[in-house]
């Protein structure tokens, strides 16, 4: 690998993925479940923005000015693509974090990101990081960083190490990434099939390569092929942090934190016994085998009255986001699959089912007379949050100023989704989110704009764009061979599509 890489996988760009955490307009309802102030996010930064899908579709639903970095020049030259086309205040950059984190150019921020970065990069790299962030970020503001954890990762951290040994030192010369990565993969099942004593101590290793083997080989390279790969404890990430002044305020995974979705009583009655909130995280991720984290870490934490916190609380607008049948209602824990109460959840969906904002206090009066109160209805909001049912709403202002940006964005999406399907998100300024919008609902959208409205005029284009491509169409998962068949299932997609999707993309000002 050569130097400018510093041990990371470059033969490979990086997925064309959406971070809804990396998303500032999470923070509100997150830190004030928690009783925290949450800050307003004016500037932001995320540094290895990979594709810069997820900080192209912020800035461009929002009027938050962001800056990001990413060494690899080609994923640099797409985000700034991106950028143009929307033109939001986005700024990209390809140098190194310690070329970047050291120019005097840059506005404070108020919200500095990374996704995965932490757990693949050096402890030099780290440390510029740290020394960034208290320098930049401004009192008040919040770190996002999500990272391979101990214990979870503990029984891997060997095998990772074997399988980046090998692509390193073991390929064949002129043999391509890809070629040496199935190369390691092969090693280490055979290493696995003559019975080492690691195998024993770690039975879930074998499970964990098998899974391995079936994912995309882009995410593979990247998430295992680094020299550096460094599963980090909590305990271990508060002491890097500490020195920006950085105290955890809370997940950005509700879900996860719920005790009674994810311990036993014996387990929540042991973690009720420690008063010490970071021994106490140390502790939990134990009971759960934490494998991976997605935090917030503020500067300056200010904690809330309970007065102020509940009327914060009552007066955050929320929206559905997908037809209330599609909406899911279970919840992923240590514990298992767990489903919502109807109780609850249902009257929640009621109340949200015509895709317009509502307050949580709106939501809380409908529940009133079944005695359900304010913390039942932000546990199950913020589940469905998560899950991609329901999101934050902007203010107005912001929205209208965001609509050409997002408009512009859309367009061009939907024109690339011409030649590929790379990526399955539009920007949405009611929300300041990515929203899954498939390849097909994409090309609907583009044939839309050129005039086709009926739904065997939508098919008739998208088999048009396939066929030209070589592309399948395919039902109950085999493909069709006749015409007739294949335009049948484009239209019976494109009456969905308009009956069902196209009138909550209107709601959410997608189109």
């Amino acid at each position: 690998m050569s130097d400018w890489t510093e041990g990371y996988v470059s033969g490979l760009e990086y997925l064309y993925g959406y971070q809804p955490e990396l998303n500032p307009s999470r923070l509100p309802l997150a830190f004030l479940n928690v009783g925290l102030a949450p800050p307003v996010v004016e500037t932001a930064c995320e540094l290895g923005f990979g594709q810069g899908v997820s900080t192209n579709l912020h800035a461009a639903a929002s009027t938050t000015r962001w800056f990001g970095t990413d060494f690899n020049s080609a994923q640099t030259s797409f985000a700034r693509e991106l950028a143009a086309a929307s033109g939001a205040a986005a700024v990209f950059s390809d140098q190194s974090f310690a070329e970047f984190c050291s120019r005097t150019d840059l506005p404070d921020f108020d919200f500095i990101a990374m996704h995965g970065v932490w757990s693949w990069i050096s402890d030099e790299n780290r440390l510029v990081i740290v020394d960034f962030i208290r320098r930049k970020l401004k009192a008040g503001g919040v770190v996002y960083v999500s990272y391979n954890t101990q214990p979870g990762q503990a029984g891997f951290l060997p095998m990772q190490d074997l399988l980046s040994r090998h692509v390193e030192s073991a390929g064949g010369p002129g043999q391509d990434l890809l070629s040496r990565i199935e190369g390691a993969l092969d090693f280490a099942e055979k290493l696995l099939s003559v019975s080492p004593l690691y195998a024993g101590g770690n039975p879930r290793v074998a499970d964990r390569l098998k899974r391995i083997r079936g994912e995309n080989r882009s995410y593979v390279a990247h998430e295992y092929f680094n020299r550096n790969w460094f599963p980090t404890a909590f305990s271990r990430m508060t002491e890097w942090l500490s020195p920006a002044k950085l105290e955890y305020a809370c997940s950005a995974n509700h879900y996860s934190t719920v005790d009674a979705w994810n311990l036993s009583a014996e387990q929540q009655a042991l973690l009720n016994e420690i008063s010490d909130p970071g021994f106490r995280e140390t502790a939990r991720d134990l009971m759960v085998n934490q494998t991976f984290r997605k935090d917030y870490w503020v500067k300056g934490a200010r904690r809330l009255t309970l007065s102020k916190k509940a009327e914060s609380l009552r007066n955050q607008p929320v929206i559905l986001m997908l037809p209330r049948g599609d909406v899911s209602r279970k919840v992923g824990g240590a514990l298992g699959e767990r489903v919502l109460l109807d109780a609850i959840c249902e009257p929640v969906l009621d109340a949200l089912a015509d895709h317009r904002p509502k307050t949580l206090g709106q939501i809380e009066s409908v529940l009133r007379e079944r005695g359900v109160p304010l913390s039942q209805v932000v546990d199950v909001v913020l589940t469905l949050i998560k899950s991609g049912g329901i999101s934050a709403v902007q203010d107005d202002a912001v929205v209208r100023a965001a609509k050409k940006q997002t408009d512009k964005l859309n367009a061009f999406l939907c024109d690339k989704a011409r030649h590929d399907g790379e990526i399955g998100y539009l920007a949405s300024p009611s929300i300041l989110t990515g929203l899954e919008v498939g390849r097909v609902a994409q090309l609907f959208l583009y044939a839309m704009r050129h005039g086709k409205t009926q739904p065997a005029e939508l098919a008739a284009y998208v088999l048009q764009v396939f066929q030209g491509q070589g592309i399948a169409i395919v039902r109950d998962g085999k493909p069709l061979e006749s015409t007739p068949e294949k335009l049948e299932a484009l239209a019976s997609q494109a009456k969905i599509f308009i009956d069902g999707q196209l009138p909550i993309l209107s709601a959410l000002q997608v189109i």
